[in-house]
């Protein structure tokens, strides 16, 4: 029995975008669009997607400096170009076209994220999306990690005529399992269809949806055409999402249990209370996110 198709609440072009430091060149379709706001994409707090644009060659890395974050993880997805990372614990690394950056902030990290060195210096065609994934309250001062995942490491779904293929970052599609470790239900995939075919997935009515078109045209539940780096939201109604591809696409499918717990954001933390902001920025002030080199 085919489950109901999940209703469509709004198709969003993408903002003007804005520069994060010299290096990101993104448009945040939340949490500053009042469309969705502060919980409409929970656990997803917020998503910045760096659009298509041709980096010119720079023998100094382009990027955003050292910074603090509490309470979320980061996740970087790249789709052309490089970015590098690194943060506090000592971690780093570099991530390429298909790989995932997916960095736990916790309780207290400091990180800088760069154009990856080589590629800076001969410029180039770049495309990225960084996601914060809300953390629940109690894993809020968990420890600080960091999980590398590349594109080899993902959950790999090929359909029969080749012409649906997926990596599976998060969660699971297709009966197929993602790598990376998530502290509350979280789907996170890319899919690649070939112009012509389709595929299908579903969440729970619950379950908080999106998905970004990262290149091409496709048709989503038979009814509405989304155009490359727009974003369609789906409201809570219904479980099927069907996805029809008229020109070779990407899409990058995002799915999970919303927290439903208070939010107070401010700059780089995410917490529940306007004091536990206040604590975060004395801890930072106060040298406890520990150090890390410009």
């Amino acid at each position: 029995m085919e489950k109901p198709l999940k209703s469509i609440v709004e198709i969003m072009d993408p903002p003007p975008y804005h520069w994060v430091g010299d290096g990101f060149r993104v448009h945040n379709f939340f949490p500053s669009q009042p469309q969705i706001g502060l919980q409409g994409m929970s656990p997803f707090f917020l998503m910045d997607y760096g659009a298509k644009w041709v980096v010119p060659p720079s023998d100094k890395p382009r990027g955003v400096g050292v910074h603090p974050h509490r309470g979320i993880e980061t996740v970087t997805l790249a789709y052309h170009g490089k970015v590098a990372h690194h943060d506090s614990t000592g971690k780093s690394g570099v991530i390429g076209e298909g790989d995932v950056q997916w960095m736990t902030a916790g309780g207290a990290v400091l990180h800088k994220e760069y154009h990856e060195k080589e590629f800076s210096k001969k410029g180039g065609l770049f495309q990225m999306v960084q996601l914060w994934v809300n953390l629940p309250a109690k894993f809020k001062m968990t420890q600080a990690g960091y999980q590398a995942i590349e594109n080899q490491m993902m959950g790999k779904y090929v359909s029969d005529d080749q012409k649906c293929k997926a990596d599976i970052i998060a969660g699971e599609y297709k009966g197929i399992k993602g790598p990376a470790m998530t502290f509350s239900p979280v789907n996170l995939f890319n899919i690649k269809l070939a112009s012509g075919s389709a595929t299908d997935f579903s969440f729970p009515e619950s379950y908080n949806s999106g998905i970004l078109l990262v290149e091409g045209e496709v048709m989503i539940n038979r009814s509405k055409k989304i155009s490359e780096n727009q974003f369609i939201h789906f409201g809570h109604s219904g479980e099927e999402i069907i996805a029809e591809a008229t020109k070779d696409s990407i899409l990058l499918v995002m799915s999970g249990e919303p927290l439903n717990e208070p939010i107070a954001p401010y700059g780089p933390f995410v917490m529940n209370t306007q004091d536990e902001i206040k604590k975060a920025y004395d801890d930072y002030y106060n040298g406890e996110f520990g150090y890390l080199e410009d």
